[in-house]
């Protein structure tokens, strides 16, 4: 049974369920297998600098490859893609289902888009950002609350921006979907996001673990095996990678002893150069107790590693169970 809402219906998916574009790790399998499973999948663009030593470019042309002829879109980091520009050219040529625009600032990007006749997907952390982007274009606005794994902003709960967001452009009389992102892992998350008026979801850490994501099967085990209560918002692993990430996103991941080291110094690790190297060690070797495994607080709920469209199926099924338990 499809769920359908202002969102499936703008995007021609039947489930209210969008694969957030993880930079260099939701590929094109990845993204192609939860547009099959009737969501809709991104690949993770990221900065636009590339991944598995590929450049920008080159990395976008394999997954788009990857996907086949399944509908995908597409996602940017929007402070990287200012300094890559012609990386969103490469995008639009392939015809995404949709670009979304993360990070940063989209009005110079969504005119661009949308005169391609394509949606467009702005990603906020604040009902003030919300704003900004609805009277930018924005065709859809993911809101985007502190619990998300990976980089995010402390500012603001799931629970609590999402139905803001609503009320807002509720308010300005646009018809514009609002999704929820952020500790979302399961049917029950979406179907709480249905009713605090969301049009669906765009999930990251619950699609880390499974069979078509670009990351490590170790990485995979650290989200298996790990708990809400063990994540940590922070900018250390950003900086140990000398990684450009603006102050006001620190990253969300699994705490190690390096985080526990370092958190609350990051402006000594700055200069660490002996940290540093051996945090790139870590990295190559997937020590886990060093690198980072970026990950939200509903990895408690994520259980095994499973196919992505097995995943979307059963998300499907228990938001459907959930809410006939809430109106029965």
């Amino acid at each position: 049974m499809a769920l359908r809402t202002s969102l499936t219906e703008q995007l021609g998916i039947r489930h209210p369920i969008l694969l957030a574009p993880m930079g260099g790790s939701a590929g094109g399998a990845l993204a192609a297998a939860v547009s099959a499973a009737g969501g809709l999948g991104l690949i993770g663009g990221g900065q636009g600098n590339g991944a598995q030593g590929m450049t920008g470019r080159e990395w976008l042309e394999r997954q788009f490859t990857a996907a086949g002829n399944q509908p995908v879109g597409c996602g940017f980091i929007t402070w990287g893609l200012a300094e890559r520009p012609h990386l969103l050219d490469v995008a639009l040529a392939h015809a995404p289902v949709a670009v979304m625009l993360s990070f940063g600032d989209a009005r110079p990007f969504i005119p661009r888009i949308k005169d391609a006749g394509i949606p467009v997907i702005c990603q906020v952390q604040t009902l003030a950002m919300a704003r900004e982007v609805l009277n930018e274009g924005a065709d859809i606005i993911i809101a985007q609350g502190g619990e998300g794994g990976g980089h995010g902003s402390t500012r603001r709960g799931t629970l609590a921006l999402v139905p803001a967001v609503v009320d807002m452009v509720q308010g300005s009389g646009q018809q514009v979907p609002v999704v929820a992102a952020g500790g979302i892992a399961d049917g029950r998350g979406l179907a709480a996001a249905l009713m605090l008026g969301a049009a669906g979801v765009l999930m990251g850490t619950r699609f880390c673990a499974s069979d078509e994501w670009l990351g490590t099967i170790e990485a995979q085990a650290a989200l298996v095996a790990g708990s809400g209560d063990d994540t940590l918002r922070t900018r250390v692993f950003d900086i140990a990678r000398d990684s450009p990430w603006p102050i006001e996103f620190p990253g969300r991941g699994l705490a190690n002893r390096f985080s526990e080291k370092w958190h609350g110094r990051e402006d000594e690790l700055q200069h660490a150069a002996a940290d540093k190297a051996r945090y790139a060690a870590a990295m190559a070797t997937q020590d886990f107790e060093t690198a980072v495994v970026w990950a939200g607080e509903s990895v408690d709920l994520i259980h095994s590693v499973e196919p992505a469209g097995v995943i979307v199926t059963r998300i499907v099924a228990e938001t459907e169970a959930a809410l006939a338990r809430r109106f029965n």
